[in-house]
């Protein structure tokens, strides 16, 4: 929950707009985040509990690969998406042609390949990738502990 909470903050208080692949790795938080609650709270079965945590192991695991490969591609270790751009604001009307000159004057594009932050060094992808692995981590622990208990009994 805090990277997700810092993710917004950087974007809401400080005005970092985040670029498509910014928003898709909120995705393996925004259900994974819920998804550990409910393992965490339900009275699941032990195999249940530790397939739950292998498949939220799954889920970081796309996470950890969004991260690594904008952060590569912000490093210029291969290229970034090409579609990976945005304006900014609402697209107006058709029958608007005023309001497109004026949307594409106002527009702001938020590429991929260029952080616009870097904490100790590395983007918030990179930082990203590193919290994605420590979450695997946790989650396959979990799931190997689960497997454990079962084989003990």
């Amino acid at each position: 929950m805090v990277v997700i909470g810092t993710a917004l903050l950087i974007e809401h208080v400080f005005g970092y707009a985040p670029c498509p692949l910014c928003l898709e790795q909120r995705w393996p938080y925004y259900i994974g985040i819920p998804a550990a609650l409910g393992i965490a709270a339900l009275p699941l079965p032990p195999w249940l509990r530790a397939a739950a945590l292998v498949a939220l192991a799954a889920l970081f695991t796309w996470g950890l690969w969004l991260g690594i490969y904008q952060a590569g591609a912000e490093w210029r270790f291969w290229q970034g998406p090409a579609d990976c751009s945005t304006a900014g604001g609402a697209a107006p009307s058709p029958g608007d042609v005023g309001g497109l000159i004026g949307a594409i004057e106002s527009s702001q594009v938020v590429s991929c390949t260029d952080p616009s932050l870097r904490i100790f060094g590395l983007s918030l992808a990179g930082w990203n990738a590193i919290v994605m692995v420590l979450l695997i981590g946790l989650a396959l622990a979990g799931a190997a502990a689960g497997h454990r208990r079962l084989r003990s009994r």
